[in-house]
């Protein structure tokens, strides 16, 4: 798991989770691959491992990866990340995650926004600032009554991934219980968004490779010069 999935997973427990009592956590592609979000994990959750495969940090095996093991609401929070992107019909997941947390439920979402092609086992998607949204409204259409609380695109940390991250509730009827932010305090980012608030928070069209890029065809056009 590279640096930033590691510093955004840690921002989500700190900021909903570790306030809470006990709860119980599940980690939908959760074999350790140098690292996992269990370690960062606050010590009031039950943590729970959810991979296809058999490995470090896999407590359950899925054949079907659109059918999840859990009884409907009955899980405080679910946490993914760097899952979606190999997930092929990941709003059919979405739905099911929905599904099996509580109506007090959380779920985190951290994706790929730029990077390598990485098949395990394909690569099919990369996102975007409006995709949280789009799950939500996804998911409302279907029957439930989820809320994006907030989501942004963070900068890269010492290797080349921007990760798209989104916390959802499953019902915004619990608002009220959930009410500080990840975006209140932390600001190595783009494109964000806050539930309540109007616009694009750090609105920047260019993606960061896209502004590198722009940097080093100027420089070497002879059109600006590196202090």
């Amino acid at each position: 798991m590279h640096p930033s999935a590691m510093e955004n997973g840690k921002l989500f427990f700190d900021t909903y989770l570790k306030p809470l009592g006990q709860v119980t956590v599940a980690d939908i592609g959760a074999q350790n691959v140098n690292g996992s979000l269990k370690d960062v994990c606050p010590d009031n959750a039950t943590y729970i491992g959810v991979d296809f495969v058999q490995g470090k940090g896999v407590d359950i095996i899925i054949d079907d990866p659109y059918k999840l093991p859990f009884e409907d609401g009955s899980l405080d929070a679910i946490v993914s990340s760097s899952c979606f992107e190999h997930s092929e019909f990941f709003w059919l997941l979405f739905n099911e995650i929905m599904r099996v947390l509580k109506p007090t439920g959380l779920f985190y979402l951290n994706a790929p926004s730029n990077g390598l092609f990485h098949r395990y086992p394909v690569d099919c998607w990369r996102f975007y600032p409006d995709s949280g949204n789009a799950l939500a409204n996804w998911a409302n259409r279907c029957g439930y009554n989820t809320l994006m609380l907030e989501s942004y695109t963070s900068y890269q940390s010492n290797g080349l991934w921007n990760d798209y991250v989104a916390v959802f509730l499953k019902d915004r009827e619990h608002l009220p219980q959930h009410q500080q932010r990840i975006l209140n305090s932390f600001q190595n980012y783009a494109n964000g968004f806050i539930h309540g608030q109007e616009g694009i928070l750090n609105q920047q069209e260019f993606p960061e490779d896209g502004m590198k890029l722009r940097i080093i065809s100027e420089t070497i056009a002879g059109r600006l010069r590196l202090k």
